[in-house]
């Protein structure tokens, strides 16, 4: 998971800094000007996944499933200096979806292949004490912060870096870089760490058997490949990830209003995983739990199937009516269009609240940038 996809045209490197005060438009993100392929996947519905295991009972212990997992060693490459872990019962999970062009992903992300990658979506999921609910924060990717120097996951040393998009800290030193840039900007610490890519989210799509979703509106977006009347519908694999990847068709074009779309997807897909069937079904069972632990990558703490199963059976009572989605506050760039800026006061809210267990106060959300695309999908009738 260490690919890359080929840079949109109408966006500047992550890397690159802001230059120059500019006035475009009061806020407001105008209509991309340009055909951007850079793609983005949902990654919180690799959790969901992971609750499907969870909720099989011993039945996944018996497959022994092991030896498809990948695991990074979060903890030794960030060392100490790291936020203090919370006493509270509750826990902090940052699931990233990367978009590598690797392997099956090329034909599925389109771009090239150079041997990076970007973490396009990000998700801390906020487990309350008693694993009743769960708050999810997602970052925007167009985010513009101050990434902190970090250690990647392969030793290699990388200095700071100041106005730089938030995705690049996974494409600049991997899991590690971005599980140290969500700590700098949160103050949270992170107890664990889930990755999936394309073709990983599509395959486990088609072993459930579909989502099925209803639309507001028509959605056609050629660059995701996405064709949808205004209506209700099962999506396979191929359906649900340009859904999720979606920004053209729906909304202001957005991708604030992709995150919109992606977690009303994650609602969706969790209220049909506990009408799955597995119990009586071994065969899907066993389909299911081979992709899910080929699919993600954890970090070490996590990274067997017992640990999983564990981690998993904790968080199977949690519905999407026990799930507060929220974006972390922004406000749009005035200098920039197409970049996003940390509205510090109000994520501080956001913040102090997970920090101290307690559910994210609507005050914190209100008069934020958003993308439009609220309530134009949710879960099939």
């Amino acid at each position: 998971m260490s690919a890359e996809s080929t840079p949109d045209p109408a966006i500047p490197d992550p890397g690159r800094s802001r230059t120059g005060p500019g006035h475009r438009g009061k806020g407001r993100r105008r209509k991309p000007r340009a055909k951007r392929r850079k793609a983005l996947l949902v990654a919180a519905w690799s959790a969901a996944g992971i609750v499907v295991l969870g909720g099989t009972g011993a039945g996944v212990l018996y497959f022994k499933l092991n030896g498809n997992l990948t695991s990074v060693d979060i903890d030794q490459a960030l060392g100490a200096d790291r936020p203090e872990k919370t006493d509270n019962g509750s826990e902090n999970i940052l699931v990233l979806g990367s978009d590598t062009r690797s392997g099956g992903n090329k034909k599925l992300g389109g771009g090239a292949d150079d041997g990076t990658a970007r973490s396009d979506t990000a998700m801390i999921v906020h487990v309350h004490k008693g694993h009743k609910s769960a708050s999810v924060v997602s970052i925007p990717r167009d985010t513009l912060i101050d990434r902190p120097d970090c250690t990647g996951t392969d030793g290699a040393e990388h200095p700071a870096a100041q106005d730089v998009m938030f995705n690049s800290a996974y494409s600049t030193g991997g899991a590690a870089c971005a599980v140290k840039t969500v700590e700098s900007v949160s103050g949270l610490r992170m107890d664990h760490y889930l990755e999936v890519d394309f073709s990983g989210f599509q395959n486990l799509i088609d072993d459930l058997g579909g989502v099925e979703v209803s639309t507001t509106e028509d959605i056609k977006d050629p660059d995701s490949h996405l064709d949808l009347t205004a209506g209700t519908h099962r999506l396979d694999g191929e359906q649900a990830l340009g859904l999720v990847r979606t920004r053209h068709g729906v909304g202001d074009g957005s991708d604030l209003g992709r995150i919109q779309l992606q977690q009303a997807f994650v609602k969706a897909l969790v209220d049909q995983v506990k009408d799955v069937g597995l119990l009586g079904n071994p065969k899907k069972l066993y389909d299911i739990a081979d992709t899910a632990t080929k699919t993600v990558t954890t970090d070490s703490d996590l990274g067997s199937v017992n640990s999983l199963m564990s981690f998993a059976t904790g968080l199977k009572g949690i519905g999407p009516d026990k799930m507060h989605m929220v974006t972390m506050p922004v406000v749009y760039d005035p200098a920039d269009a197409n970049r996003v800026l940390v509205e510090k006061d109000k994520a501080q809210q956001v913040w102090t609240a997970l920090k101290n267990d307690r559910p994210i106060p609507k005050s914190a959300t209100e008069g934020t940038a958003t993308g439009e695309a609220d309530g134009v999908v949710g879960a099939g009738e």
